[in-house]
């Protein structure tokens, strides 16, 4: 696969714009592990192999198991996650597949009882901002890095 263009170049105000919507998600008082796994679940739905690849050593850097990893596509099966987790990993299912959900009220009603307004907000936000950098990398054909293993 071929990068089609350098988004970053093309309009680094934009993308300036996106990376601060990503500073203040991330100062907002949600925890780093839940931001982690929003951000891969919603990049596995997208298949954007740039972002999964990218949030899934990132959620590794800050302590995120293997085995919550592996098992993230599966989270409704896996007793691995917590009902907070559970719960917004539910409404990032609903938001990215908004055209087919409609953001039921189900998910909805789970991810209150997790979940104060304001951080309510902030994890909606991170959903829509996720869900902007996966068009952006899959549009623009963005190639994560790969790591050759050298022979011992």
């Amino acid at each position: 696969m071929k990068p089609r263009m350098n988004f970053y170049q093309a309009a680094p105000e934009t993308i300036k714009a996106l990376v601060g919507v990503e500073s203040q998600i991330t100062a907002s008082g949600l925890e780093q592990s839940l931001i982690e796994l929003v951000k891969t679940r919603a990049s596995q739905i997208n298949g954007c192999a740039y972002c999964i690849n990218m949030h899934t050593e990132d959620a590794r850097k800050h302590g995120e198991t293997e085995q919550r990893l592996y098992l993230l596509d599966a989270w409704r099966e896996s007793p691995l996650y917590s009902e907070r987790e559970r719960a917004a990993l539910a409404w990032t299912e609903a938001l990215t597949l908004i055209a087919e959900t409609h953001a039921p009220d189900a998910d909805y009603e789970a991810v209150r009882a997790q979940f104060t307004d304001g951080e309510l907000v902030n994890l909606t936000t991170l959903i829509g901002a996720i869900n902007a950098w996966n068009r952006i990398a899959i549009g623009f054909r963005a190639v994560h890095p790969v790591k050759v293993k050298v022979a011992a």
